[in-house]
Formats: C-alpha cells, sequence, structure tokens
C-alpha cells in the first residue's frame, strides 16, 4: 500500500477522534496543555492499537481469503465509512458533560478506534506491512485529536458531523480504490 494511501486511511479513522475531541475542547472547561496531550495520546493510542490486533487476527485468515481479499478490504472500509455517515446523520448535538474522568476517556478511546480493528483485518488480508500503518494512523489521530481539542474551544458544535461525513467518505473512497486496483490493474 502506498504511502498516501495510508495516511488517508489514518485521516479518514482519526475523524470519529477528532469529533469527540471537539466535544471534548466543548466540555472541559479547564483544559489545560498537560490535559489535551493526555486526551489526544490515549485516542491515538487506542487508534493505532487496534489495527495492529485486526492485523494478527486477519493473518490467521489471510490463507483463506487470498482470492477475495480486495473485496473483503472494500466491503470492511465501505461499512466503516458507511456506519460513520449514518452515525453523523444521527447526532442531534453534542452531549455535554460536566467531569471528564479518567473512565470517561478510556470509553471515548475504545469507543473511536474499534473500527480501526477491520482496518487492521483488512491490511493483514491484503499483505500489507503494519508497522508504518500503526505508526502514521497513531500520529494523524494525535494530530488531529490536538486540532479537535482546540477547534472545539473555539468554534464550538458547527465542525461535529461535518468531520464524520468526510472521515466516512474517505474510508469510503479508499475501499473503491482497493477494489479497482485489484480488479482492474493487479
Amino acid at each position: 500500500m502506498d504511502l498516501i494511501s495510508i495516511i488517508l486511511i489514518a485521516v479518514g479513522l482519526s475523524m470519529d477522534s477528532f469529533a469527540v475531541s471537539i466535544s471534548n475542547g466543548l466540555t472541559i472547561k479547564d483544559l489545560k496543555l498537560s490535559k489535551s496531550i493526555l486526551i489526544a495520546f490515549s485516542l491515538a493510542f487506542f487508534q493505532a492499537m487496534m489495527p495492529l490486533f485486526g492485523w494478527f487476527a486477519g493473518n490467521g485468515i489471510e490463507e483463506y481469503i487470498q482470492e477475495i481479499d480486495h473485496w473483503v478490504a472494500f466491503v470492511l472500509l465501505t461499512f466503516i465509512g458507511g456506519k460513520m455517515l449514518y452515525e453523523a446523520s444521527q447526532k442531534n448535538e453534542v452531549i455535554e458533560h460536566s467531569q471528564f474522568s479518567t473512565l470517561t476517556l478510556l470509553g471515548q478511546s475504545i469507543a473511536t478506534s474499534i473500527d480501526a480493528f477491520a482496518v487492521g483485518i483488512s491490511f493483514a488480508v491484503l499483505n500489507y506491512d503494519i508497522t508504518l500503518a500503526v505508526i502514521i494512523i497513531g500520529l494523524v489521530t494525535f494530530a488531529f485529536s490536538m486540532m479537535g481539542l482546540h477547534l472545539g474551544k473555539l468554534f464550538g458544535k458547527k465542525l461535529g458531523k461535518s468531520v464524520e461525513i468526510i472521515g466516512g467518505l474517505v474510508l469510503i473512497g479508499i475501499g473503491v480504490k482497493i477494489l479497482i486496483e485489484h480488479l482492474y490493474f493487479t
């Protein structure tokens, strides 16, 4: 997989974390740099580790689905992107919370990274190297989370839905690209 595709996947995956960070930026009254770094690190860590776990799981089934690996990646990425589009259309407003606990952060980190597990499976079935992907996904998610926290403070609720829509469209686009490459160019 080329570097640009990995970066685009990382951007797509980071949109949930970005949206959650905007929400956190809106609702955490005393958002200091140290708290911002902690939140962004937690979101990025889980977002980077889930594809790794998915990759290990996918390696166990790789030999059984090599003939249809491009279809598996297409279906998984399209499903994840579609799910993001659906969720963005269902949200009416940012849910405010007055206290931000470690348990809240853990829940957000896991919830925003579950989709990345499926991406890791698609990396395995397509036989992509996971090391670079994990690093890029972690760094991109950290950067987007930091931006989201501070944009939430500045711009409020206006950005929430649009970033999830963009992320969903990016993941669907990558799925289509993989399918077209494997059907017509290999």
